[in-house]
Formats: structure tokens, sequence, C-alpha cells
């Protein structure tokens, strides 16, 4: 006959039940009067048996088989991401009167929790890198761009003026665009941390908008872009940090103009409700593919990495929009569609006041 290789795992504590269980038994049989001996044996012998039989039995079937449930589920713990959905059930639904249920979830819950922690902890990792090479990336071309135009006017080239502020010209912009790189990661890395708090207070969206576009004026007239802020039906006063929600109406902005083409058109527009007002930033630029618009917010992200170092910028306004937005409790959307434009929108608090 063939045992399952289990089935001889807790026999020592079989045995110890049993024999306790058979001692029992002979030491109050024994209290009875006029029971022999020989019974006793006999029956001590029957019960450690019985007892020794049933306990590997409730074992086996029982307490044995969902430790070898619990082990392979911590098995496919390690070997795969997500857990197959039929252990999932089984989790859940155990059986109402299995004494390993309160086991069984907690195994589950503290694996699964694990899992969690070490996949947070290799996004981390993945993103500290990618961080790293991307700052590490966009650092070195303004700066070496600043460094070779420096260099050449040291060799010799700043003999002739116009060349010489040519150079001095270009160097100016490439050490321009180095500080904005550097102002913008520290302001990500201050909302990110903490350090900077928004301060909200009542808002009004469109006297804000209209100071933040007119410093767009010059430069969307060179491309022959209208920017447009249209005036709203009603009040569209919001509880914001003025300081901050203009560093995201400014982003959205500029990016809208960069991307629009001469002729085009650039436009704020607002919506309130009794809760909120939501701000949108329109484009007629080429619009962003379908399968960028889930990554458009993150660092460094470029849909188009050969025209948006044509048109400049560091690669974090979005990034930031993001954050600042998220500081405020709400977050960016954005709809596009290719060859027409986008449209970025938010939405913030009413103020009460208003209301």
């Amino acid at each position: 006959m063939k045992f399952r290789s289990g089935f001889f795992d807790g026999w020592m504590l079989a045995l110890l039940v049993a024999v306790a269980i058979s001692a029992s038994t002979v030491f109050i049989l024994s209290k009875s009067s006029g029971f022999p001996y020989s019974s006793l044996l006999a029956s001590g012998v029957t019960v450690f048996w019985c007892s020794f039989i049933i306990v590997m039995l409730f074992m086996e079937l029982v307490v044995l088989k969902e430790a070898k449930k619990i082990l392979q589920l911590t098995r496919k713990k390690k070997k795969k991401k997500e857990a197959d959905q039929q252990e999932v059930l089984l989790v859940e639904r155990p059986g109402l009167f299995n004494p390993m249920r309160r086991m069984y979830e907690e195994v589950f819950s503290f694996t699964a929790t694990k899992e969690q922690e070490i996949e947070d902890l290799q996004k981390a990792e993945s993103f500290r890198r990618e961080f790293v090479a991307n700052v590490s990336h966009e650092l070195k071309t303004p700066l070496f761009a600043a460094q070779g135009f420096i260099h050449t006017l040291v060799d010799g080239a700043d003999k002739d003026e116009k060349v010489r502020r040519n150079f001095l010209t270009k160097a100016a912009n490439s050490l321009d665009h180095l500080d904005d790189l550097v102002q913008d990661i520290l302001k990500l890395s201050q909302i990110e941390t903490g350090e900077i708090k928004m301060k909200l207070e009542p808002t009004d969206m469109y006297q804000l908008s209209l100071e933040v576009t007119e410093k767009f004026r010059s430069g969307a007239e060179k491309k022959n872009i209208s920017l447009q802020v249209r005036a709203p039906k009603g009040p569209v006063v919001a509880e914001a940090d003025r300081k901050w929600i203009a560093q995201v109406i400014t982003n959205l902005v500029s990016n809208a103009i960069n991307y629009s083409p001469e002729g085009g058109l650039v436009e704020v527009r607002f919506r309130s409700s009794r809760k909120s007002v939501t701000l949108f930033v329109s484009d007629t630029g080429e619009g962003i593919p379908a399968k960028h618009l889930s990554r458009i917010f993150e660092r460094f992200y470029r849909v188009d990495k050969s025209r948006s170092k044509e048109l400049g910028g560091t690669g974090l306004g979005l990034a930031i929009v993001k954050h600042i937005l998220e500081s405020h409790g709400t977050r960016a959307e954005v709809k596009s569609e290719v060859g027409k434009g986008s449209t970025f929108s938010f939405s913030l608090a009413r103020t009460k006041q208003d209301l």
C-alpha cells in the first residue's frame, strides 16, 4: 500500500495524543470496580489505535491539507506578482467550519503585504535610477553647450565682435536654461517632500488667468497665435494658493503656445458649478497620441523628443502641474486628438463666500 508523502508528517503529535487518551481511558476504567486487568489492557490498546488513526486522519484531511495549501500559496507568491484567482477565492471562502481559516487568511494577508512592499521598493529603486539618469542628461545638455561656446571664445574666437556677441548670447541662453531646470527640480522636490505648504485663499481665477496670459502676449503675437481668456458668465472664485495655481496656469499656457502652429488659437475658459470651478486651457496644436496620455505628467517624459528639444523647456512642467494640483486635492485632466489639439483642465473647490 502506497501512502501519500505527507501522511506521517505529524505522526509524533498523533502518537502523543493517542497515548494521552488511552492512558486517561485506562486510568478511568481502573477506578471502576470489577474491571479485569486483561480488559483494561485491551481497552487501552484499542483506544490508543483508534485515537491515533482519528488524529492522523484529522491532520491529513484538515491540518496538513491546509498547511500544504499555505505552502503552495507562498511559493506561488514568490514566483508570480499576482496570486492565482482560484487561490484568492479559496482564501476568501475557505469553509465555514475550517479550523485553519484564520491562519490561512493571516498568511495570505501577510504574504500579499510583503509582496507589495517588495514591489514598491523595486519601483522606487527603478524610479531613482531613471530620475538620476534623466537629470544627468538634462543637466549635461545646456552645460556642455555653454562650455563649448565659452571655450571657443577662449581659444581666440573673441576677436570678431559679432562672433563674440553671438557666442556669448548662446552661452547665456544655455545657462538660463540650466537655471530653469535646476529651479524646476527644486520646486518639484520641495512640493513632493512637503516643504512647501499650500496656503488656500479665495482666488479669482479669471483675474489670475489674465495676469498670467499677459506675460505670453508678445510671444504669442510673434507666432501669430491668438491668445484668449474668455470672460466667465459669473464669479469664478476658488480656494487656491494664488502663487502656485499661477504656476499651473503658466505651465499649461506655455505648453499650449509652444505646441501650437503659427496662426493657431490658445484659449483659457471656465466652467463653474455649485461646488467647484474648472479651468480649461485649449490649443489647436498637433495633439497627443492616446498611447502617451497616461505618461505625459511624468518627469522628463517627452512625446516627441526631437521636437521638444527644439521648443526648449525643462521636461518638468507637467510634472510640477500634477504635484501642485495634488497638493490642492485635485488633478489635471487631458483630452487630445491628433491633428486637432489638446485641452488640459483642472477643478478647484469654489470658495464658500461665493456660494
